[in-house]
């Protein structure tokens, strides 16, 4: 089974082979994020070791969305032992985030 994971924005989709999913995820993402991806896996009557290969929307995006995002999936990837791609059909041996620009760093007050 084929997982697809874009935390790019606060909706996040997860595509499971061809089933859709979209969650409101906000601030709740590094929180709820496995938990989602887990549910969605057993309403297919699937389990973690039945994923094949992992593909992810490395950016741009939100900084802190795709930090999450690519920390679940190099992960899952690793853990699973199942090949990891940049949404770009690069196969990877980790997802690195794409944020589209430059870090915004603010200057310290003192």
């Amino acid at each position: 089974m084929k997982l697809y994971l874009d935390t790019s924005t606060p909706k996040t989709i997860l595509k499971l082979d061809g089933k859709t999913y979209e969650w409101d995820s906000g601030r709740e993402l590094a929180e709820k994020l496995l938990s989602f991806i887990h549910e969605k896996l057993q309403e297919n009557g699937k389990t973690w070791q039945d994923l094949t290969e992992i593909i992810f929307m490395s950016g741009p995006g939100s900084f802190t969305g795709l930090r999450i995002g690519a920390a679940v999936v190099n992960t899952l990837a690793s853990e699973l032992n199942i090949p990891l791609y940049s949404h770009k059909g690069e196969k990877v041996k980790i997802i690195l985030p794409d944020y589209g620009r430059d870090a915004n760093i603010s200057k310290p007050k003192k």
